[in-house]
């Protein structure tokens, strides 16, 4: 394993690697007051469960971020055809067919913004962790060169697992069932998201913008499971698993932890800004979001509901 060090890289580069780390531990922090609000957590069984801080958390139960996925990707499919769930699938639909229509002008207008905001278009990574192998090495870690990088990469889903990470880190150390429970429904929001946007993006095949060829991109349904593994960029683009990830990490942190405010307005920011530079770098349209979005929330929606049992009115849009 060869490490590479960042001592003599230039002032932008650490000031890039705080900018991503200060995002990392952002949404990290609920974790470090857990311990105080959270002794009640010592019992195993929660019979009268309360709303906010007051919730009892029983102790997870072991590989439940595996054994819960298929509830997660039926309660997900189902949840439009529930009572009241038309309303949210009629305000999907129309804001994904509204910016689907604009897609190619929007487009050209973020990317316009960003040169106007020096936002460079391109992706720039220095890899700083990586294991020597015949044939070229296999990258573990690398480290955005530039802004539109660095909130790009907060989209990705290694980012939402060292969250976890730090959570289960944390409730075992101080035996805190809350941070156990954080960490299981984060792995568990990982997994099913990557499931649900996975199967939309091998349904609808869209083109990713920089590998258009026509306005707004061509979409091709059903594309083989060859043809979507040798040219993934031509079908991938709808909808968008960064953020279906990024919403589902941020509502399960503030359903978690509900007595931290400013879980919400600081997460909803980093996704918008992460929206910003997939359409400046050209990996994402704008009608990519409106779904993934709304996938981001009903994931995060039903896997907290389950541990928490306190609506247990069926959970839609």
């Amino acid at each position: 394993m060869r490490l590479t060090t960042l001592k003599h890289t230039d002032p932008m580069l650490r000031r890039l690697l705080a900018l991503h780390l200060t995002g990392i531990l952002i949404l990290l922090s609920p974790a470090l007051p857990a311990q105080q609000t959270d002794s009640i957590n010592a019992l195993s069984v929660s019979t009268q469960p309360v709303s906010g801080a007051g919730h009892l958390y029983a102790k997870p139960r072991p590989f439940a971020f595996i054994t819960n996925l298929p509830k997660d990707v039926w309660g997900i499919s189902k949840s439009p055809f529930q009572k009241n769930g038309w309303k949210g699938l009629l305000a999907v639909a129309g804001s994904t067919a509204i910016l689907i229509h604009y897609d190619q002008p929007l487009l050209d207008g973020a990317m316009q913004m960003g040169r106007n905001i020096h936002w460079q278009p391109q992706t720039d990574y220095k890899v700083v962790l990586s294991i020597k192998k015949t044939g070229g090495d296999i990258k573990l870690f690398k480290m955005p060169r530039n802004v539109n990088s660095a909130f790009y990469t907060l989209g990705e889903g290694w980012i939402g697992v060292a969250i976890g990470g730090g959570f289960w880190l944390q409730g075992k150390i101080a035996n805190n069932y809350r941070s156990l429970q954080t960490a299981s429904d984060l792995m568990e929001g990982f997994c099913s998201a990557a499931i649900v946007t996975q199967v939309v993006k091998r349904v609808t095949g869209r083109e990713s913008p920089f590998e258009r060829t026509a306005p707004g991109g061509r979409w091709r349904p059903f594309p083989s499971f060859k043809e979507f593994g040798t040219n993934t960029s031509s079908y991938d683009a709808f909808p968008s698993g960064h953020l279906a990830t990024m919403m589902t990490t941020v509502c399960i942190l503030a359903d978690n932890y509900p007595e931290n405010k400013w879980i919400k307005p600081i997460g909803y920011t980093l996704i918008g800004l992460t929206s910003f530079a997939m359409m400046n770098t050209e990996v994402h349209w704008a009608g990519d979001y409106p779904l993934a979005l709304a996938m981001g929330y009903l994931n995060a929606k039903i896997i907290t509901a389950r541990h928490k049992k306190i609506n247990r009115q069926p959970v839609v849009l």
